[in-house]
């Protein structure tokens, strides 16, 4: 799967587990770290492991496996290395401290 394949395949993962104001944003060429990052917010923290879990069994399903996962539920905060895609998947509370949308807008 490509970069874009991968961050399509994530946006509907979390939209179809009802993730909340799902943004991608294209790094390339201002991140050497990733391709792509994709943030999203669930409203409990059994939301964002919802969200996570169907994030990581739909890539599975196309055999992608992240390489690593950091952070839990209670935190407010989950990311998930996919390499070429990162995503972050916020409590709402947690999305308005970090405001990773000013970084990459």
């Amino acid at each position: 799967m490509t970069a874009e394949e991968q961050t399509k395949a994530i946006a509907e993962a979390l939209a179809e587990r009802k993730g909340i104001d799902i943004k991608v944003y294209d790094v390339r060429g201002k991140s050497s770290l990733t391709d792509f990052f994709v943030v999203a917010t669930g409203s409990a923290a059994p939301h964002l492991k919802a969200l996570v879990a169907e994030s990581q069994a739909v890539m599975k399903q196309h055999g992608v496996m992240s390489f690593r996962t950091s952070g839990d539920p209670e935190s407010g905060w989950i990311v998930v290395d996919y390499i070429d895609v990162v995503v972050h998947v916020f409590s709402p509370e947690a999305r308005a401290y970090y405001a990773l949308e000013k970084l990459w807008a």
